[in-house]
């Protein structure tokens, strides 16, 4: 049965190009939900740290995007890192960078759940 479905050029399995076509469909969604996600975890951490730089309205949500873009140069979530300790250290020089990375995975997570609902 197998054989003359094949040989009519009916095919009940996936072929190797269709399952290759497929995790590369996948693929891209995932790296497409992963930089979305990403950019949206900067954004939540920049305004927050924002808020505690006194910052509002339109001044607040530049400084979001300015982090936002710092994750895309070399360094990655160390720069994200790096620029909010220089920034919130002369504002608070209790800041650490455990409470940072801390922040940085509670907005990771909250940035997933919007991106879910969505």
């Amino acid at each position: 049965m197998v054989l003359r479905c094949i040989a009519e050029g009916e095919t009940t399995m996936p072929t190797f190009a269709d399952r290759q076509k497929d995790f590369e469909a996948r693929f891209k969604l995932d790296e497409e939900l992963r930089f979305k996600a990403t950019a949206r975890r900067n954004r939540l951490l920049g305004l927050w740290a924002a808020h505690h730089l006194g910052l509002t309205g339109e001044a607040a949500d530049a400084y979001a995007k300015d982090l936002v873009a710092a994750q895309f140069g070399a360094g990655g979530d160390q720069r994200v890192i790096d620029k909010l300790l220089a920034d919130l250290a002369a504002k608070d020089p209790g800041i650490t960078p455990a409470r940072i990375t801390f922040e940085l995975e509670h907005f990771a997570e909250r940035a997933k759940q919007q991106l879910m609902k969505e």
